[in-house]
């Protein structure tokens, strides 16, 4: 009797090849054979099992569990998301290894597993667009999944045993066996290769001359086609949407900033001793936006419908970019903060971004957005709207300039800030009244403790 676990892949092809007749050649000795329990069988039999072997897979262990890993939930706003996976079949995971991302609109899900163990399937391509609850992958549970399983078979223990795996590795490796029989010892190195006949031989058809393939040219033009991810495809819609809906308008100013980088560097290190975190550029302009937003409300208010919603809190987006896109993850309550929990809560939310493990809610809201594309050297430029919000600022690199003081020509660290507005709701001598407040609290940092 066969006492093996069976898989059949081809069933149908598996009849005409299995026969009684042959299965009844069967006798009773018990061996091991390549991990697998059967009974030893005579020359015909193996015969049957070798051609028998092509249609099935044998399984060593019976009764294995797997795991199906599904879908995480997503936030209220998100229905879907895009996989792309971090593990592939083969892969040996532990316990909450992320072994995908959802990509979803607003940011990315980690999916991590449940179970240790090896990824036995993928019920799911990378890129296809998944729901909440649908299967991805199945994962068989191992006790231990460090040490690989090995393939090669056990040494025989018997001369039966030894007997039989030798007569059954010669028929279904016959070119394996005829490799073996040389007699004499293997030369040192290849014999000579007989030259060519300069005459062809009889009338068969003449020897082919090997075609050439094509090279590609060098600094050949070439394209590739990549799917863009739902973040970026969400951000070219929202933008866009800004660009249809806002009648916006952008003015400009230039801030000295003298004034803060003596102070940071005045104070960076006992700020740093103090406060666990060093001081940079975007405290002081966070909290100037702040006192700016006090003194003209209008730019935090927002259009709903036909009615202007004015918030009495101050939550300022911060704009971040990442691999994957553009983020907006928010300062909230920022009217309560000083320089220290400003600064504490970017680098929080920075590190966040960079490991891409915003949640939604770390981006959702904000009464006013602050984009410093000095960081990346940029001199000048007009920001988009960061809808449903009203007004952005847009800060730029800061460059030293000559500059007109009490009459004298000196060289100041300048830089160009822009104030981009929805122009439905907030007029110009609004906005520039805006850009100025900020103006003067960055060059002067005593006009935030005076309130003037």
């Amino acid at each position: 009797m066969l006492r093996i676990g069976l898989r059949i892949s081809r069933v149908r092809q598996i009849a005409p090849i299995c026969s009684a007749v042959h299965i009844a050649r069967a006798v009773t000795v018990t061996n091991q054979f390549r991990g697998y329990q059967c009974a030893s069988f005579s020359h015909r039999s193996i015969n049957v099992i070798t051609g028998l072997k092509r249609y099935i897979s044998l399984s060593s262990v019976l009764g294995d569990e797997f795991a199906v890993l599904k879908t995480p939930s997503f936030a209220e706003s998100i229905s879907e998301g895009d996989v792309r996976w971090d593990k592939g079949v083969g892969d040996v995971v532990q316990v909450d290894d992320v072994v995908a991302e959802i990509e979803t609109d607003k940011t990315s899900v980690p999916v991590p597993s449940s179970v240790s163990g090896v990824i036995e399937e993928l019920l799911v391509a990378d890129g296809d667009t998944v729901t909440t609850g649908m299967d991805l992958c199945r994962i068989r549970i191992t006790d231990k999944v460090d040490a690989p399983v090995s393939k090669d078979p056990p040494p025989p223990s018997s001369p039966v045993d030894m007997a039989t795996a030798e007569k059954v590795k010669e028929e279904a490796k016959p070119a394996e066996k005829s490799s073996h029989v040389v007699s004499g010892p293997s030369p040192s190195s290849m014999p000579p290769i007989p030259p060519a006949p300069t005459q062809p031989m009889g009338h068969g058809p003449p020897t082919p001359h090997p075609v050439a393939m094509p090279t590609v040219a060098a600094g050949a033009r070439e394209e590739r086609r990549v799917k863009m991810n739902r973040m970026r495809q969400r951000i070219g819609e929202r933008l866009k949407d800004a660009q249809n809906t806002n009648a916006m308008l952008t003015t400009f100013n230039e801030i000295d900033m003298s004034c803060v980088i003596d102070m940071r560097n005045r104070h960076k290190e006992a700020f740093l001793k103090k406060h666990g975190v060093k001081l940079g550029f975007m405290s002081p302009f966070v909290k100037a936006a702040c006192f700016a937003l006090h003194d003209q409300p209008v730019v935090n208010a927002v259009i709903e419908d036909n009615a202007i919603v004015y918030r009495d809190y101050i939550d300022i987006s911060c704009a971040v970019a990442t691999p994957k896109g553009l983020v907006v993850p928010v300062l909230r309550d920022v009217q309560k903060m000083n320089f220290a929990d400003i600064e504490k809560e970017l680098n929080a939310l920075a590190a966040k971004a960079r490991e891409g493990t915003l949640a939604v809610g770390d981006m959702e809201g904000g009464t006013f957005t602050i984009s410093n594309g000095g960081v990346y050297g940029s001199m000048f430029g007009t920001p988009i709207i960061n809808p449903p919000q009203s007004a952005i600022l847009g800060m730029h690199a800061t460059m030293e300039r000559p500059m007109a003081i009490n009459g004298k020509v000196e060289v100041r660290p300048m830089m160009y800030v822009a104030l981009t507005y929805d122009h439905r709701l907030i007029d110009g001598r609004e906005a520039v009244t805006f850009l100025k407040k900020i103006k003067s609290a960055v060059e002067d940092p005593m006009v935030l403790l005076t309130d003037i």
